[in-house]
């Protein structure tokens, strides 16, 4: 506390008595990133259930892509798809045949990696983004080849 100005170290000194002492610290930090770990492990599998569900119930194909990509497609899909659906017939002024049209043309991108390369895009840009789409996106279930 000697390199500190006179006038700043009873501040400096009771900041430091509530903080944790170096060690304490860096076991606390360790201890927080398993459970942040843990937090996100879960998270994600809650996600990748809906996404699943999802899939499911709207008759979505299965995405195509290396293993390590399908989960993360999957969810980023979802994630789009329900944040579009949101935005242009919950919230917008579109019916039920035009997301309908929307909806057909999403199915045929089956390119898992296409879907996680849009996971930032907003709900309203999703007819741009598919419409943008190419056929390499749409892989070998794309019914319009």
């Amino acid at each position: 506390m000697s390199d500190r100005p006179a006038d700043k170290r009873a501040g400096f000194a009771r900041w430091l008595a509530g903080k944790d002492c170096t060690d304490c610290w860096k076991a606390a930090r360790d201890a927080d990133t398993e459970s942040k770990e843990e937090w996100l492990a879960a998270k994600r599998a809650a996600e990748q259930e809906a996404a699943l569900a999802w899939s499911k119930q709207f008759d979505m194909p299965q995405l195509e892509g290396p293993e390590k990509a399908l989960d993360w497609g999957e969810r980023s899909r979802h994630q789009l798809m329900t944040a579009a659906h949101t935005a242009l017939v919950v919230e917008g002024d579109w019916d039920e045949a035009d997301w309908a049209e929307l909806e057909e043309k999403a199915r045929a991108i089956a390119r898992a990696g296409w879907w996680i390369d849009q996971r930032e895009a907003d709900g309203p840009d999703l007819l741009e983004l598919v419409d943008a789409a190419t056929e390499a996106d749409c892989g070998t279930q794309n019914p319009f080849r």
